[in-house]
C-alpha cells in the first residue's frame, strides 16, 4: 500500500486533481454551475486546505485501487478506462443519486457534471497508470 509505486502515483494523482479541477471547476465551468445550480451552498472562501487534504486522499484511495486492478500491465490506457469507470460511479451514479434527492442542481447541470467527472477521472486515472507503469521494476 506504500510502495514507491503507489506514493508516486498517489503525488501525481494529486497534483492532477487539484489542478484540473481547479481548471475545470473553479475557472471553466463556473458560470454554467452559476446557471444551473438550484441552491448556492457554496463557501465564501473556500477551504483550500481542505480542498488539497480531499484530494490528496482520492488520489491515494484511486491509486491504491488502481494497484491492485492493474494486474501487473499498467499503462495510461488501461488507466484512463479505470478512470473513466469512477468517472460514471461518482458522475452519473452519486449524481443521479444526488439530483434525486436534493435541490442542488438542475438536471442539465448533473448530466454535464456526469460527462465532465468521465474526462475528469479518465485525465487522472491515465496519469495514475503512467506512474505505474513507468515505475515498475523490469523483468530481469
Amino acid at each position: 500500500m506504500f510502495s514507491k509505486q503507489n506514493l508516486l502515483a498517489t503525488l501525481a494523482g494529486f497534483l492532477v486533481t487539484f489542478l484540473l479541477g481547479y481548471l475545470i471547476w473553479g475557472f471553466a465551468t463556473a458560470d454554467f454551475y452559476a446557471e444551473h445550480s438550484l441552491a448556492d451552498v457554496s463557501k465564501d472562501p473556500m477551504n483550500i486546505g481542505l480542498i488539497a487534504l480531499a484530494n490528496l486522499i482520492a488520489a491515494f484511495a484511486l491509486s491504491t485501487i488502481y494497484g491492485a486492478y492493474a494486474h501487473g500491465a499498467p499503462s495510461a490506457g488501461s488507466g484512463f478506462k479505470f478512470g473513466m469507470w469512477i468517472g460514471v460511479f461518482t458522475g452519473f451514479g452519486l449524481g443521479l443519486l444526488w439530483f434525486a434527492t436534493t435541490e442542488i442542481m438542475d438536471m442539465t447541470g448533473t448530466i454535464v457534471e456526469g460527462i465532465i467527472n468521465i474526462f475528469f477521472y479518465g485525465v487522472v486515472g491515465a496519469v495514475i497508470g503512467l506512474v505505474y507503469q513507468k515505475t515498475t521494476p523490469k523483468a530481469a
